[in-house]
């Protein structure tokens, strides 16, 4: 009989390590839940430990009952982060033209407005798709035993915030490049928006554009760079296999060498200067980053990455910004990581620093909140200000960008405009 004490012991505290590593991973509506049984299951022990053991067995039993609060813990995080991301795509109701006479389309242009994305909502899947994606590529990324802690960090970040409004501003980015193109709107194109790490996702909006009788298929990549991301995004459609259903494809390119891109940060940095001078500036382009192993497997996001800043740069020094000011710096993987690269530009004794979230679309959790806190732990002095000017958002620059890489992969629906005119005025060329 006395067996079964030890062996209740170890349960509960096996118990509440899985109750610990659901309450770091949950949504936070169950948060609560899930602490609750780990304090629960942490009192029920010290109660049975207090009625049953005594002298060097409490202390026996308290070390048992750690060993099996980590053994719970690790069991648990194991088969949590093992799952996988299930998805029933639609079905394809167009016949193949290689196999039965099928239906050509009514010879419509589908655009696939394609983008990263961002749940609105604390989601953990995305994480860890991305954990499968490293560990198969064998790249270094934070231990799995940490990985729980890593998530439960995503969902401060998400209260923090009160959720992510990524996909919203890219729904009005949609809406804003639909409007810049009537024309596009009287051929009778037709615009989807679909997102990598939320839905609806590029397959599946792609096999709702052959379902509804496209022709020709623009996939616009709301990227930066041709990238994992990208390469991920493009897969998903060239599964499809769309050609055997009379569906010609245009994959456009990336934003990292478009002119109306590059100057928007110029536009922005101009209009928040307040009065300070141009020489007292410090302007801080944030790039992403990926790690080094990456750079082997996907070798132009970085090269992009610093080619499309260092582009920026160069527009900002010929419109008055002192070269020496002007800094790169990485969000995550590589150096200078924010808190330095801000060190540096408050050494050189500015007033005012900018910073750009440069590679991020729109308002995200790394823009948000990210950016922000890495530059608050270079603890600069007080008297220098920092604005925070964000991801690239909804802005007339950006949206050219995007209508110059839709005109790329269909020049049918290029006209003069005096759009083109006036981005001339505004984006000089280099050089």
């Amino acid at each position: 009989m006395m067996v079964l004490p030890w062996i209740l012991s170890a349960l509960i505290a096996f118990l509440c390590g899985v109750s610990l590593l659901c309450y770091l991973v949950a949504v936070p509506l169950r948060m609560s839940v899930f602490l609750g049984l780990v304090v629960g299951a942490a009192l029920v022990w010290v109660a049975l430990a207090l009625r049953t053991f005594h002298g060097w067995q409490f202390l026996w039993g308290g070390l048992l009952a750690v060993a099996c609060v980590g053994l719970g813990y690790l069991a648990a995080t194991r088969v949590y982060l093992s799952q996988r991301e299930h998805r029933t795509l639609p079905t394809i109701t167009r016949a193949a033209i290689a196999r039965a006479p099928g239906d050509p389309g009514d010879g419509h242009v589908a655009v696939l407005y394609f983008t990263h994305g961002e749940p609105p909502a604390y989601s953990p899947m995305p994480w860890i798709e991305t954990f499968h994606e490293l560990d198969a590529d064998g790249v270094s990324f934070v231990p799995r035993l940490f990985r729980p802690i890593f998530l439960n960090n995503v969902r401060r970040e998400y209260l923090q915030v009160g959720g992510s409004a990524h996909n919203k501003v890219h729904g009005i980015m949609l809406h804003s490049l639909i409007l810049s193109m009537p024309q596009a709107q009287a051929r009778g194109v037709r615009f989807y928006q679909a997102f990598l790490d939320s839905p609806p996702r590029p397959d599946e909006m792609a096999i709702q554009a052959i379902n509804e009788g496209a022709s020709k298929l623009v996939v616009l990549p709301v990227f930066l760079t041709t990238s994992s991301h990208t390469q991920a995004g493009e897969e998903m459609i060239q599964a499809l296999e769309v050609e055997q259903y009379g569906v010609h494809v245009c994959y456009a390119k990336p934003l990292w060498d478009t002119e109306a891109l590059q100057q928007m940060f110029v536009v922005r940095a101009n209009r928040h200067l307040e009065g300070v001078d141009k020489a007292s500036v410090g302007i801080l382009l944030v790039g992403h980053g990926q790690p080094d192993d990456w750079d082997r497997i996907y070798p132009t996001q970085t090269e992009q990455e610093n080619l499309f800043r260092n582009q920026v740069r160069e527009r900002l020094i010929q419109d008055g910004y002192r070269a020496e000011n002007i800094v790169l710096g990485w969000m995550e993987f590589k150096k200078p990581d924010i808190s330095q690269a801000v060190g540096q530009l408050a050494a050189r004794g500015v007033e005012r620093i900018l910073v750009f979230s440069a590679s991020i679309s729109a308002d995200s959790i790394h823009s948000d909140i990210q950016v922000p806190e890495a530059v608050a732990a270079a603890g600069l002095p007080p008297q220098v200000k920092v604005d925070h000017l964000g991801a690239w958002g909804n802005s007339p620059l950006v949206i050219e960008a995007l209508r110059q890489r839709l005109l790329e992969c269909e020049p049918s629906l290029r006209e003069p405009s005096l759009r083109e005119a006036s981005l001339a005025e505004t984006a000089p060329p280099l050089g």
